[in-house]
Order: structure tokens, then C-alpha cells, then sequence
């Protein structure tokens, strides 16, 4: 069995911004430690929530500097640093290993459209030429192509590549890929709606959208799973699913950082080309927010 990275929740952080979009880097430092103290088990930065899109290279880098201080080895630090150019993705994780990263967080190429040997290159070309473990991103809607079981078996024979954030939304492929790579794979769900889904299937946590706002619920959701009590993971997971899907009512990270600011937890502005959410999404998150006893 490999080493394990993380089990229970990683949050997908979001990147704190000014008001002129410029990186907060001192808000990024503090949200680091309040999550740490929240409990959760892990800190994916600079993937889709981070806005990793819009970063330059050497914001990328800092951004994953400044959390990998501000942990002080509390908890991995996961550094997104997937591509569709893979020279690319190499030399991003060469430099956020040297940063201090614990593991990557490798989306699958998107736009090309790899084939599934191409996928398969592609990964192992990126794992052959890095030290630290890598967790694979499949999440078709964004990106054109969907990782499959039988690719996933063939990449779990790598030893960098450890686990997988597996967000296509199918639970049959998710049971497919548990029987084909046993323990050669973790299995992670990315979608806060499949937590426990996932999780009876033989996952071991989640990477998070939700926990930027609640991340002790989302650390005790996982941690009653894993310990043996199904049915109250169970009962968070229905009692959440408002939140959970009003975190997704526009492209993500537009709705978790509209709840973060009427939190007053100063996740700051999107970077075009994302932009502030409708009327309606405000209202409908302040509704869940309340209903989860966030805000009254």
C-alpha cells in the first residue's frame, strides 16, 4: 500500500483577493491557520477554487509559499499544478516542490482532449520527474475528457501517483475503479454532495468546496464515516445538501466566496473573466446560510 496523503477533508482554499484583485497574501496566511484550527485534515491550494486559472506563474508560486508557511507542517499541503502542457506541469511542480509542497493536485488536460493513452503518457511522464506524490483530477465538465477506471489502473502502477479526486459524478465508475485498483488508489470524492457516497464505496475523504465555510462540520462529517458511525455522516450529508448545492448554483468559486464575504471572512473579488452572481444566487445563499444556522 502507498503512503496515504491525507484521509478525512482537504478544503479546496480559495485565493483571498484585494479589492483590485491583487493577491491578499496576509488574509491567505490567516485562512491558512483558521482552517487548520477548524480541523480539517488537509489544504489543496491553487486549484479550481483558488482561481489557478487567472494566476500568474509567480503569484502560483508565492500563493503556495505563503501556505506552505503559514501551516508550519500542520497538515500537507497540496499544491494544484496540473496543465495541458505537460513540460509545463513539470517545471510548475518542480517549483512548488521547492516551495514546500507536500503532494500535487494534477488536473486532467483540458482543451487537447488527450485520448486515454495520452493520459496515460502524460502522467507518467509528469510522475517520472517529480519526488513528492500526486493525486489525479478527473472533472469532465471542465475539461473535455473524463480519466477512466481501466486508465486509472494502468497509472496506479506508478508509485508518485497515489490517489485520485474523482468529480464526474458517477458512482458506478467510482465503484469500477475500487475494483480495479484496490488499495493502489485512493479515492477521494470532489464533489461535497458524494461525500459519503463516495465514501461508502471505499473512499477516504473529500477535497471541498464547502469547508472555506464549514470546515469543522465537513472534518466531523468524514471523521464519524471513517470511525464507524455511517449513519450520522449519513444524516450531515442530507442535512447539509442545500448548502452544499447552493455552493454550485453558479461556477464555482463564485458562490463560496459570495457566502465568505457575507460572512465577513474577507475572500475579497473574483478576477475576470468570473464575476459577482445574479440576485437571485445571493438570496438563495443567504437562505442556506441561514438554515444552516450561519447567519440569522
Amino acid at each position: 500500500m502507498k503512503k496515504r496523503i491525507f484521509e478525512g477533508v482537504a478544503t479546496a482554499l480559495i485565493t483571498p483577493m484585494n479589492k483590485d484583485t491583487s493577491v491578499n497574501y496576509e488574509r491567505l496566511e490567516r485562512l491558512v491557520d483558521e482552517q487548520i484550527k477548524a480541523g480539517v485534515d488537509a489544504l489543496v491550494i491553487c486549484g479550481t477554487t483558488g482561481e489557478k486559472s487567472t494566476l500568474r506563474y509567480d503569484e502560483h508560486v508565492k500563493v503556495i509559499e505563503t501556505a506552505v508557511k503559514a501551516a508550519n507542517k500542520r497538515v500537507p499541503i497540496i499544491a494544484g499544478t496540473g496543465s495541458n502542457d505537460t513540460v509545463y506541469s513539470v517545471e510548475l511542480c518542480s517549483d512548488a516542490e521547492k516551495a514546500g509542497a507536500d503532494a500535487f493536485l494534477m488536473v486532467a488536460p483540458y482543451y487537447n482532449k488527450a485520448s486515454q493513452t495520452g493520459l496515460v503518457n502524460h502522467y507518467n511522464y509528469i510522475a517520472d520527474r517529480v519526488n513528492k506524490p500526486i493525486i489525479l483530477y478527473n472533472v469532465p465538465s471542465r475539461t473535455g475528457v473524463a480519466i477512466k477506471p481501466q486508465t486509472y489502473k494502468e497509472l496506479s502502477k506508478h508509485p508518485n501517483i497515489v490517489a485520485v479526486k474523482e468529480a464526474n459524478g458517477d458512482l458506478s465508475s467510482v465503484a469500477e475503479t475500487k475494483y480495479l485498483c484496490g488499495d493502489d488508489l485512493d479515492i477521494y470524492s470532489g464533489n461535497d454532495d458524494q461525500t459519503v457516497p463516495i465514501m461508502s464505496l471505499g473512499g477516504i475523504g473529500v477535497i471541498s468546496v464547502l469547508s472555506n465555510i464549514m470546515p469543522s462540520y465537513m472534518h466531523e462529517l468524514c471523521r464519524e464515516y471513517l470511525h464507524g458511525d455511517k449513519q450520522k455522516a449519513s444524516n450531515m450529508q442530507v442535512r447539509a445538501t442545500g448548502i452544499m448545492n447552493a455552493m454550485f448554483c453558479d461556477v464555482n468559486p463564485i458562490p463560496v466566496k459570495e457566502a465568505m464575504n457575507i460572512l465577513g471572512m474577507e475572500a475579497g473579488p473574483l478576477r475576470l473573466p468570473l464575476c459577482p452572481t445574479n440576485k437571485a444566487n445571493i438570496e438563495l445563499i443567504k437562505s442556506k446560510l441561514t438554515e444552516m444556522g450561519l447567519i440569522f
